[in-house]
């Protein structure tokens, strides 16, 4: 048997500034028994003329648009990218990172017969300089641990062995358009992968200020909503299934639920209702009847006097 074919998934959106750097970072790998399948989200800008370029430079590249009848946005994007690949080993990959030469190499020379092998990464800004911040993989307790942001793999970092993914009765969540990854992840650790962690940086992760993360630090709230929907999604699943111990995880989405009631009032967006009610939500998973009471008075004191912040602490 020779080289197993790796296919490289990568959904872009109005990234034609960007996805040539990523392109060009994958045709040096040192590997070079891949594809790499690029998923248009129906760009705006000159995405497809670019692609068009690089399809011709190396066969190896294909270039598609995601179907008008799928949904919109990435994840969607990174199923219709699975459905056409061919290879034995998948890696996903965003249309602004940048892979080490060695990075597929090293990712198959490590896998073996496991699930799935995951490298470590370095931050960069918009203008490529390494950013300090430390990315943290490994833990002793991974669920409880990526549960609360204390570890991370992104989508890019793992290669995926198709013979584990094919077992999985959902891959990305097409409804969930912040925390996909967190929530992809997860639901694979549910499943019990057999992992290799490489503590050797294969890959440039680009921050940037538009980013979703970035989103919800600036209060949007439709990504917020977003995030409260892809959290509650596991506090149902651990509910049914008992996979971890929840108090830790109920009580850090607790802690960002009051902070992000506490926004919705200051903006007085309509989204507080909504924020209100997964509030409460939690409270009654953890029992916190004072808590409820609190929540209550909060929501009361806003509405009559625009005040009430103080019950959320």
């Amino acid at each position: 048997m020779g080289d197993p074919l790796i296919s490289l998934i990568i959904p872009t959106y109005n990234r034609a500034h960007l996805i040539g750097e990523t392109l060009d970072s994958i045709i040096a790998q040192t590997y070079n028994n891949w594809e790499c399948i690029v998923i248009d989200d129906i760009s705006s800008d000159y995405t497809e003329k670019l692609m068009e370029f690089y399809c011709s430079r190396d066969k190896r590249i294909k270039y598609f648009s995601r179907p008008i009848n799928k949904k919109k946005g990435p994840n969607t994007c990174r199923n219709f990218g699975y459905e056409l690949s061919k290879g034995i080993f998948i890696n996903w990959i965003d249309s602004d990172d940048i892979l080490f030469p060695k990075a597929l190499e090293k990712k198959i020379l490590n896998i073996g017969t496991n699930d799935v092998v995951i490298s470590t990464l370095h931050y960069i800004d918009e203008n490529k300089k390494i950013i300090s911040q430390k990315h943290q993989f490994r833990s002793a307790n991974l669920i409880e641990d990526y549960l609360i942001g204390k570890i991370t793999f992104y989508t890019f970092t793992p290669l995926w062995s198709r013979a584990f993914l094919e077992k999985q009765s959902e891959l990305f969540d097409e409804s969930i358009s912040n925390l996909d990854d967190w929530d992809f992840n997860l639901r694979m650790l549910y499943s019990k992968p057999k992992m290799v962690f490489l503590d050797e940086t294969l890959i440039l992760y680009r921050v940037h200020n538009e980013s979703l993360s970035h989103e919800i630090h600036k209060m949007n709230f439709e990504e917020i909503k977003s995030e409260v929907r892809a959290r509650k999604k596991h506090v149902m699943i651990n509910l049914k299934n008992k996979i971890f111990n929840g108090n830790s995880y109920y009580k850090f989405i607790l802690g960002r639920n009051k902070s992000f009631l506490r926004e919705a009032f200051v903006a007085n967006s309509n989204t507080k209702y909504y924020l209100f009610l997964n509030l409460i939500f939690v409270q009654l998973i953890l029992k916190e009847y004072k808590g409820i009471t609190n929540s209550f008075l909060a929501l009361i004191g806003y509405t009559l006097v625009g005040k009430g912040y103080r019950f959320l602490k």
